[in-house]
Protein backbone atom coordinates (compact mmCIF):
# COMPACT_ATOMS: atom_id res chain seq x y z
CA UNK A 1 0.00 0.00 0.00
CA UNK A 2 1.38 3.41 -0.91
CA UNK A 3 0.63 6.58 1.03
CA UNK A 4 1.39 10.15 0.03
CA UNK A 5 2.18 12.45 2.91
CA UNK A 6 2.94 16.15 2.65
CA UNK A 7 5.72 17.57 4.80
CA UNK A 8 6.23 21.31 5.14
CA UNK A 9 9.73 22.46 4.25
CA UNK A 10 11.53 25.60 5.46
CA UNK A 11 9.54 27.82 3.06
CA UNK A 12 6.27 26.49 4.44
CA UNK A 13 5.41 24.76 1.19
CA UNK A 14 4.75 21.07 1.33
CA UNK A 15 6.08 18.47 -1.07
CA UNK A 16 4.30 15.13 -1.39
CA UNK A 17 6.48 12.25 -0.26
CA UNK A 18 5.70 8.67 -1.22
CA UNK A 19 5.76 6.21 1.68
CA UNK A 20 5.37 2.47 1.24
CA UNK A 21 4.26 0.10 3.95
CA UNK A 22 6.73 -2.67 4.75
CA UNK A 23 4.74 -5.48 3.10
CA UNK A 24 4.75 -3.58 -0.20
CA UNK A 25 8.52 -3.09 -0.23
CA UNK A 26 8.99 -6.17 -2.44
CA UNK A 27 8.61 -5.48 -6.15
CA UNK A 28 5.47 -6.87 -7.76
CA UNK A 29 5.27 -8.74 -11.06
CA UNK A 30 2.26 -9.53 -13.22
CA UNK A 31 1.09 -13.15 -13.39
CA UNK A 32 -1.64 -14.69 -15.50
CA UNK A 33 -3.58 -17.47 -13.83
CA UNK A 34 -6.71 -19.34 -14.75
CA UNK A 35 -9.08 -19.79 -11.81
CA UNK A 36 -12.62 -21.11 -11.54
CA UNK A 37 -14.97 -18.18 -12.20
CA UNK A 38 -16.86 -18.66 -8.93
CA UNK A 39 -13.62 -18.63 -6.89
CA UNK A 40 -12.43 -15.41 -8.51
CA UNK A 41 -15.88 -13.85 -8.02
CA UNK A 42 -15.83 -14.79 -4.32
CA UNK A 43 -12.31 -13.35 -3.95
CA UNK A 44 -13.39 -10.10 -5.62
CA UNK A 45 -16.45 -9.92 -3.34
CA UNK A 46 -14.24 -10.37 -0.27
CA UNK A 47 -11.75 -7.75 -1.45
CA UNK A 48 -14.50 -5.19 -2.09
CA UNK A 49 -16.28 -5.95 1.19
CA UNK A 50 -13.03 -5.66 3.18
CA UNK A 51 -11.55 -2.73 1.21
CA UNK A 52 -12.26 -0.13 3.90
CA UNK A 53 -10.83 0.48 7.33
CA UNK A 54 -9.47 -1.45 9.20
CA UNK A 55 -8.62 -4.32 6.82
CA UNK A 56 -8.00 -2.36 3.57
CA UNK A 57 -7.98 -5.57 1.54
CA UNK A 58 -7.11 -5.66 -2.14
CA UNK A 59 -7.33 -8.57 -4.55
CA UNK A 60 -3.52 -8.53 -4.84
CA UNK A 61 -3.08 -8.64 -1.06
CA UNK A 62 -5.65 -11.42 -0.73
CA UNK A 63 -3.82 -13.53 -3.35
CA UNK A 64 -0.40 -12.75 -1.85
CA UNK A 65 -1.50 -13.76 1.65
CA UNK A 66 -3.17 -16.94 0.35
CA UNK A 67 -0.08 -17.94 -1.68
CA UNK A 68 2.23 -17.20 1.27
CA UNK A 69 0.17 -19.24 3.73
CA UNK A 70 -0.34 -22.20 1.41
CA UNK A 71 3.33 -22.33 0.39
CA UNK A 72 4.25 -22.37 4.08
CA UNK A 73 1.94 -25.36 4.60
CA UNK A 74 3.42 -27.13 1.55
CA UNK A 75 6.96 -26.56 2.88
CA UNK A 76 5.95 -28.01 6.25
CA UNK A 77 4.23 -31.03 4.69
CA UNK A 78 6.67 -31.85 1.92
CA UNK A 79 10.06 -30.24 2.61
CA UNK A 80 10.56 -30.25 6.39
CA UNK A 81 9.63 -26.56 6.55
CA UNK A 82 12.55 -25.58 4.32
CA UNK A 83 12.41 -23.40 1.21
CA UNK A 84 11.93 -25.32 -2.01
CA UNK A 85 15.05 -25.46 -4.21
CA UNK A 86 15.23 -22.92 -7.05
CA UNK A 87 13.74 -23.99 -10.36
CA UNK A 88 16.13 -25.30 -12.99
CA UNK A 89 13.53 -24.84 -15.73
CA UNK A 90 10.35 -22.85 -16.31
CA UNK A 91 6.90 -24.28 -15.68
CA UNK A 92 5.49 -26.11 -18.64
CA UNK A 93 2.29 -24.65 -20.08
CA UNK A 94 -0.78 -26.56 -21.05
CA UNK A 95 -2.87 -29.18 -19.31
CA UNK A 96 -1.32 -31.07 -16.39
CA UNK A 97 -0.09 -34.59 -17.05
CA UNK A 98 -2.43 -37.18 -15.52
CA UNK A 99 -0.81 -39.35 -12.86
Amino acid sequence: MTFYVTYANATGKGEPVQIQRKEDARPKVRATLYLPADLLDEARNAAVFLAGYPVRMTLTRLAEEAFTEHIRRLKDAHNEGQDFPPRTENLKGGRPIAA
